[in-house]
């Protein structure tokens, strides 16, 4: 093998038959291109090995998060508590956010498999490269074939001196010299076929290593982005039934007088002043901290969480404001003012 051959003393052994500045260039070169493709395909090698293994890990991964998935779910609609379904609304959310979190983590594995391992192996294991090999170990036996025949004419020319004149030792010797100059021409030839082709498969392997270990990176970076917007959104629903557990009872509107009437102008609605009645706050912010059902058309049906364009309060405890396209009345005490919202909650207040 072509690898024995890389040791102390370099690529093809002894260095006696470079004789001039260009082949041991030429020599040096494909040392180097040998080493540097073959250490680039183990690095490539060493790549696949541990996507696959991490896939493998991954699979079994996903296998227990979508029973803890299930579960979740199954609890959640199945739940027969008696002092409300907080846990039951909670755990319904729980599993549907892994179950949507196992699959983007599948969608991750299936990145890692097709645009990472998949590439790289076909590389390790493509002709180009074997090709390139195969054509670097020629020039090698070559090499040493020359070497071998430098050998054979220093030994007729010494048998010449020995012997001036001998015709049949100078024919072999003249023999010996032009098979010793074909072999260094054709040596020169295919080494330079040899540097190419190594230097073409170097060149690929660079390309598609890092190509697909940015492939790599961009799959996991999507994943986690999508995994945090899931979690997200998934406290976001568990604190708000956290509070709802816990709150204090939301203020009785059983005494407070009927809200304000409505009247339409140009399809909007707006409320009326009575009796100098409302308190113009200006225009602000509120976030509901008790839910209300709206006894009429004019008044708000309101949920944990939603946010509400205040527009006017009234001094009986009855406010004016717009949520989710539809404008009415709600009782005052049941949001708190806020001084800023998140941007995914801006689609929703109007």
């Amino acid at each position: 093998a072509v690898l024995k051959q890389f040791g102390a003393g370099g690529y093809g052994g002894s260095d006696n038959l470079i004789t001039n500045e260009a082949e041991l260039q030429q020599h040096q070169k494909l040392e180097k291109l040998y080493i540097s493709t073959r250490t680039a395909k183990h690095f490539q090698r060493d790549i696949v090995r541990g996507v696959e293994g991490y896939i493998i890990i991954g699979s079994k991964q996903v296998e227990i998060e979508t029973k803890l998935s299930e579960d979740s779910k199954k609890y959640g609609s199945e739940n027969t508590c008696t002092s409300g379904n907080t846990l039951s609304k909670t755990a319904l959310s729980f599993g549907r956010a892994r179950a949507h979190m196992e699959k983007e983590y599948g969608n991750l594995l299936k990145a890692l498999g097709t645009q990472v391992a998949e590439p790289l192996r076909a590389m390790v294991m493509g002709s180009p490269l074997e090709d390139a090999r195969h054509l670097a170990q020629r020039y090698d036996r070559m090499r040493q074939e020359a070497e071998s025949q430098t050998i054979e004419v220093s030994k007729r020319q010494a048998r010449m001196r020995e012997m001036p004149g001998n015709h049949d030792l100078v024919m072999k010797l003249e023999s010996a010299e032009t098979k010793l100059h074909d072999l260094k021409s054709n040596m020169s030839i295919l080494g330079k076929e040899a540097a190419s082709a190594m230097a073409t498969v170097e060149g690929q392997q660079q390309r598609l290593t890092l190509q697909r270990l940015i492939a790599m990176v961009e799959a996991e970076r999507t994943y986690h982005q999508r995994v945090l917007q899931i979690l997200d959104q998934l406290e976001s629903e568990m604190i708000s039934e956290r509070q709802r557990l816990e709150a204090p009872p939301a203020p009785s509107v059983v005494d407070m007088p009927s809200p304000p009437p409505f009247e339409e102008v140009n399809g909007v609605y707006t409320s009326q002043t009575h009796n100098e009645s409302t308190d113009c706050m200006g225009y602000f912010l509120g976030e509901v901290i008790y839910p209300y059902n709206g006894e009429s058309d004019t008044e708000l049906n309101l949920s944990i969480g939603d946010y509400i364009v205040v527009r006017k309060v009234t001094n009986n405890g009855w406010a004016e404001g717009e949520c989710k396209g539809k404008a009415g009345w709600f009782p005052f005490a049941y949001i708190e003012k806020r001084e800023r919202v998140l941007a995914s909650k801006v689609t929703e207040i109007f």
